[in-house]
């Protein structure tokens, strides 16, 4: 009696030199591999010259056995490549200060609307959010930055993310800037959520700012985190309308909903591998 293997939700992701025959090549090696692909998108971008690809495909083959038939064909394009499982949630750190919308948005999709990550440990330059990280039942860890302990702080970090095998670490309303060798040690796995009020409303009380200013409009960036402060790949970004009746607290509030909503969206897309970098922008495949 034979046994039959079920087939495993595979998502490969990938970018190279832009050229003809790539999708043919990708699409007929997993065919050759008894691959039936459910999702496929692609992007050449006209100005970078580079193409852009993810596809999800069912397969009985190994990790092993599908990553040995892509080596061949990605060396021929010089292909950078992913290969992982629809669905795996990422091992993920959540980074935070004070404000707590961000975190409990976070840990709350994780929990009930399957946001595909695996919140390993929340850590905190003060300790305001220990108990709602307690809630939730993911453990915290306090380490706190000054001026005199910064690089001891960030070691420290690195040494957990290290500990925890850590994919992605979340900004979430961290209120400390990381240093140029911590963003490089995690160059691509750090994911950052601000106001889209700079650099017009730079340093306390951004939306107090903006409500004094009489602004129309207010929204949120979802970005991934670089040595430029704030400068980023841009991953999302929302808007909301606002008003002359509307209160600074008004403005706090409908600010800190779009800023929830913004991380969430990117944590996601990135979790599932549908965003790709393109130099200094990135490739969504929503």
């Amino acid at each position: 009696m034979t046994t039959e293997i079920s087939p495993t939700h595979w998502v490969l992701t990938l970018s190279c030199p832009d050229r003809p025959g790539i999708v043919h090549a990708v699409a007929g090696l997993l065919a050759e591999h008894g691959g039936n692909i459910t999702e496929s998108k692609q992007y050449g971008d006209p100005e970078t010259n580079l193409f852009f690809m993810r596809v999800q495909v069912l397969s009985t083959q190994s990790r092993e056995d599908l990553e040995s038939a892509i080596a061949p064909i990605a060396k021929e394009f010089a292909m950078s490549w992913n290969l992982d499982v629809v669905g795996r949630k990422m091992r993920t750190v959540l980074m935070v200060s004070k404000a707590a919308h961000a975190l409990n948005d976070l840990l709350f999709h994780q929990r009930a609307s399957g946001l595909p990550i695996d919140v390993v440990a929340v850590v905190g330059n003060h300790t305001d959010l220990a108990e709602l990280a307690e809630f939730y039942g993911v453990p915290f860890h306090h380490i706190p930055v000054t001026k005199d302990n910064k690089a001891q702080a960030e070691a420290d970090l690195l040494a957990l993310v290290s500990e925890l095998d850590a994919e992605l670490v979340v900004l979430a309303r961290y209120m400390q800037v990381l240093s140029d060798d911590l963003c490089r040690a995690l160059n691509g796995r750090v994911i950052n959520i601000h106001h889209s009020f700079l650099p017009s409303f730079k340093g306390a009380k951004p939306y107090h700012q903006a409500h004094h200013r009489g602004v129309k409009l207010i929204g949120a960036t979802s970005h991934y985190v670089t040595a430029d402060l704030d400068e980023g790949p841009i991953i999302e970004q929302d808007t909301e309308r606002v008003n002359h009746e509307m209160s600074a607290e008004q403005f706090v509030a409908l600010g800190q909903d779009v800023e929830r909503r913004v991380l969430s969206r990117a944590v996601r897309w990135h979790a599932e591998h549908r965003v790709l970098m393109n130099g200094d922008r990135t490739v969504v495949f929503r």
